[in-house]
């Protein structure tokens, strides 16, 4: 686009944005000024026991707990190994994809490829030390069930979405019961459900680890979710152009893989990411039943006798931990939504 057709940008002074859209009458100004004193009021009660009141002792010394949880201490060096990994992976895509856009199609390759790394870096095994998985705790744990859940379920949703809208009745009733039966069930009933059943169906001599339990028990969860969110995509696609994709000598599966899917799944970025978002933080769910994830690790740090009724230091910084992945996430949402020129602006009315 020539620079004469681009639309004229208007920068507007903070005071003009703030009449514009704050005091531009005189009901919206007394809204102002009333929700104004409510956040100064919290704002400095929130500050004044943070700073004279709270112990953050308990978060300082039990640092490394909220963390990796049990995990060996002479092993945290797999830890640094593992960050420094993640950082220059995500330094290298970043710097991709802004200055070499042509080859950004290799990142995702080159995070399935560092999965593996992790997970033998963590679990040990192949010439490391073996850890078991009763010592993977805190935001490790975590981390590490939402990543391999959102990675499943994806794949899974969008295989049930396709199947919800397929010609062959067996298909499409199929997935329509297991979308409609598991989003009938609480994702509680489902995780006790993993733990305790799952293994009724296993031969005797398999016996699935805790964790593996629970990433099927949130893997199944989501997928039929995730199948509803892909599915509202697919619909947004205009009839013409499979009709027009057949006429050109097409085969379906080709017309699904390269017209069908790419414009559905770019229709519903926001709903994919805020359902990976939700996953993320249904995993303090596991705690229930028995595995020590971050929330649960806060539990086992809140019963501790020096630290007992330090509730509020414990968990506000839980929250804090939970907040800073939730936002990364939909930050890098916002940033996929921009380069692929879906974000929408609140000036085109």
């Amino acid at each position: 686009m020539s620079e004469s057709l681009k639309p004229e940008t208007t920068k507007v002074s903070p005071w003009t944005w703030m009449r514009q859209n704050l005091f531009n009458s005189w009901y919206n100004s007394i809204i102002t000024l009333i929700c104004c004193w409510f956040l100064y009021q919290v704002g400095r009660g929130f500050i004044h026991w943070a700073i004279a009141l709270a112990d953050w002792q308990v978060v300082r010394s039990n640092f490394s707990l909220f963390f990796v949880g049990r995990y060996p201490q002479t092993l945290y060096w797999r830890m640094g190994v593992i960050l420094g990994l993640v950082g220059a992976t995500g330094g290298l895509s970043l710097w991709i994809a802004k200055w070499r856009p042509r080859r950004s199609k290799w990142i995702p390759f080159a995070w399935i490829l560092l999965f593996p790394v992790i997970l033998w870096l963590i679990g040990g095994g192949w010439g490391l030390q073996p850890v078991r998985t009763d010592l993977w705790n805190g935001l490790l744990l975590t981390l590490l069930t939402a990543t391999v859940s959102i990675v499943l379920s994806f794949p899974m949703g969008v295989l049930l979405a396709l199947g919800r809208q397929s010609s062959l009745p067996i298909v499409r009733w199929g997935s329509v019961v297991y979308i409609e039966i598991i989003r009938g069930f609480p994702l509680i009933g489902i995780l006790f459900m993993a733990q305790v059943m799952l293994p009724l169906f296993l031969p005797a001599n398999v016996d699935l680890d805790r964790v593996v339990r629970a990433i099927a028990g949130l893997t199944i969860f989501s997928a039929a979710y995730m199948a509803e969110n892909v599915r509202g995509g697919l619909q947004s696609v205009p009839r013409g152009q499979v009709e027009a994709a057949k006429a050109l000598g097409l085969s379906s599966p080709l017309i699904v893989v390269l017209i069908i899917l790419p414009q559905a799944l770019r229709a519903v970025i926001p709903a994919i990411v805020g359902q990976f978002i939700g996953l993320f933080k249904d995993t303090s769910l596991l705690s229930i039943v028995g595995l020590v994830e971050l929330t649960g690790m806060a539990r086992s740090i809140v019963a501790q006798p020096e630290f007992i009724g330090r509730y509020a230091e414990v968990y506000i910084f839980v929250a804090l931990i939970y907040w800073l992945f939730c936002y990364g996430m939909s930050w890098a949402s916002r940033r996929l939504e921009k380069k692929l020129g879906i974000e929408t602006s609140t000036d085109n009315r």
